[in-house]
C-alpha cells in the first residue's frame, strides 16, 4: 500500500511541476476583449474556410519580386507576403527595400517575434539593443547573403550604407509579429503623450518635445 501511495504522489508531482510550467500561448493580436457572444468568435482573428474547399492559390503568394515604393520620410518600404494558408502556422514573411544611402527601416520592436533576416542586394548596417541594464548595442554590416538574426522584442533597425538600392528578407517567428516604431509610438502617438513625461524621460526642452509632437510621422509598413 506505501508503494502505491508513493507512485501516487510521484505522479502528482509530475504533474504539478509540468502545469507549474505551463504558460498561455502567445497572443497574435495586440489585445483580446472577452464577450459572450458566439459570432464574435474566431481563430487568430479570422474566419476559416473549410479544409474541404482549400486550393493551391490559398498557399501562394506573387509579387515579392517587384520593388517597395521607397518615396516616404525614411526612404525604405516593408512589402509582406500575404498568404491565406499561413493562418495560425506561426511564420510570417517580408521583403525590405531601402534606398540608396538613406534608406532606413527605423528603430523598432517586434513584441511577439523573432525575426532573421538575408541580404540580397547591397549592403545593410544593421544592429539591435538589449534590455535594461545591459542596453549593449550589437551591430553588424551585411553584404548578399549574409544573414543576421533581431532576437523577440528588441529594438533593432536596418540602415541601407551603401550607393544602391538595398534588399532583405526577413522571416519572423509570428503570423502577427507587431511592429513598435520607437518614434512613431512616442513622439507621434494618438492622443499626444503629456509634453512634461517625454521632456523628463528623454531629458529634452519641453520646446523641442513639442516640435517633435508637430511632425508628420509616417511609416514605411505595407502590412498596415
Amino acid at each position: 500500500m506505501k508503494a502505491v501511495y508513493f507512485l501516487a504522489a510521484f505522479v502528482l508531482l509530475g504533474l504539478a511541476s509540468k502545469l507549474a510550467s505551463a504558460s498561455d500561448p502567445s497572443p497574435l493580436q495586440d489585445f483580446c476583449i472577452a464577450v459572450n457572444d458566439a459570432k464574435n468568435v474566431f481563430i487568430n482573428g479570422k474566419l476559416c474556410k473549410d479544409p474541404k474547399l482549400a486550393t493551391p492559390e490559398d498557399f501562394l503568394f506573387s509579387g515579392l519580386n517587384i520593388p517597395g515604393n521607397t518615396s516616404n520620410q525614411v526612404r525604405s518600404m516593408v512589402t509582406p507576403a500575404i498568404v491565406s494558408g499561413l493562418n495560425t502556422f506561426g511564420i510570417s514573411l517580408v521583403r525590405i527595400d531601402f534606398a540608396p544611402y538613406v534608406g532606413l527601416n527605423p528603430l523598432h520592436t517586434h513584441p511577439r517575434a523573432t525575426e532573421i533576416l538575408v541580404v540580397v542586394q547591397g549592403t545593410l548596417y544593421v544592429g539591435f539593443v538589449t534590455s535594461n541594464p545591459d542596453n549593449r548595442l550589437f551591430t553588424k554590416v551585411l553584404y548578399p547573403g549574409d544573414v543576421f538574426v533581431f532576437p523577440l522584442g528588441l529594438i533593432h533597425f536596418q540602415f541601407n550604407i551603401g550607393h544602391t538600392n538595398a534588399v532583405a528578407f526577413a522571416a519572423l517567428s509570428s503570423q502577427n509579429p507587431g511592429v513598435v516604431t520607437i518614434a512613431n509610438a512616442v513622439f507621434g502617438s494618438d492622443a499626444d503623450i503629456n509634453p512634461d513625461v517625454l521632456a523628463k524621460a528623454f531629458q529634452l526642452d519641453k520646446n523641442i518635445v513639442n516640435q517633435l509632437q508637430s511632425r508628420f510621422w509616417s511609416d514605411n509598413d505595407n502590412r498596415n
